[in-house]
């Protein structure tokens, strides 16, 4: 790594050294660490994360780093801090369910600059930077049908009734949508390469290593990414990222039925 490498490479790079970590481990026995009575981390997430940290550290000694495993490192007064997951769908991962991905996003001065999304059963990087979105590791021919599937994150609060869950079961959204219940963020992902029509999720986001690198390379793409009351993203509550604007537009309409009065 050289200091005169771009943040956009090394964001690829650091991500694609998450993924060769991911990718060996894969299907191997791994030991637990539980977060709660349904989630919990894995030897792999510590691994790849530390893996992800040296890249950025070799390259980048000055910025600050937020992983989910390690917390914050070295943030120090830099105004540019890298926010990491390195294993988006652990459980998934756990199960030997290629569902997964590594997430770098570059936050500076409260915007995400550059981001890699990386899929390493695929062998595919998702990125965004200059306002820019591509995918390395695809072929140029292979582009998806349109469809009409939306995915719809499955994780919500345990003691009350939230959006998703209630989205799913509404018969106007699954008469209009192919719904989907995912778990990773690698949704995000494939609503910016046209794999998926659209995507919601409660709760809120700012500054969150799952969350930031998918926001940043559907607004690359050009999709429409708000909250839920339709306002910029992380303004309130929730994240409606859509294909294009009349899908927005349906997500949101649909939405408002089911949220907390």
């Amino acid at each position: 790594m050289t200091d005169d490498q771009s943040d956009l490479d090394l964001a690829v790079a650091a991500a694609r050294a998450g993924a060769d970590v991911l990718a060996a481990m894969y299907g191997s026995v791994l030991g637990r660490e539980h977060k709660s009575a349904t989630d919990f981390a894995t030897a792999a997430d510590l691994a790849s994360e530390r893996a992800i940290l040296e890249v950025i550290r070799e390259a980048r000694p000055a910025d600050g780093f937020v992983g989910e495993e390690l917390g914050e490192l070295g943030r120090g007064d830099s105004d540019r801090v890298w926010l990491v997951d390195p294993l988006c769908g652990t459980l998934n991962f756990a199960a030997v369910t290629p569902v997964y991905s590594v997430n770098v996003a570059l936050r500076q001065g409260g915007t995400t600059t550059v981001a890699a999304v990386s899929h390493p059963p695929s062998g595919e990087v998702y990125w965004a930077g200059d306002d820019s979105f591509g995918i390395l590791g695809r072929d140029g021919g292979q582009d998806p049908d349109r469809n009409q599937l939306v995915d719809i994150n499955a994780d919500g609060p345990l003691d009350r009734p939230f959006v998703g869950a209630q989205l799913a079961a509404d018969p106007d959204f699954r008469s209009r949508f192919s719904p989907r219940v995912e778990s990773t963020t690698l949704a995000l992902a494939w609503v910016a390469a046209g794999q998926r029509l659209g995507y919601v999720t409660d709760g809120r986001h700012r500054d969150s290593v799952h969350f930031a690198a998918g926001i940043a390379l559907c607004q690359a793409a050009g999709c429409v990414v708000t909250d839920f009351d339709g306002e910029a993203v992380h303004t309130g509550p929730g994240i409606i990222a859509a294909a294009d604007t009349a899908t927005h537009t349906a997500l949101l309409e649909l939405v408002a039925r089911h949220r907390p009065a």
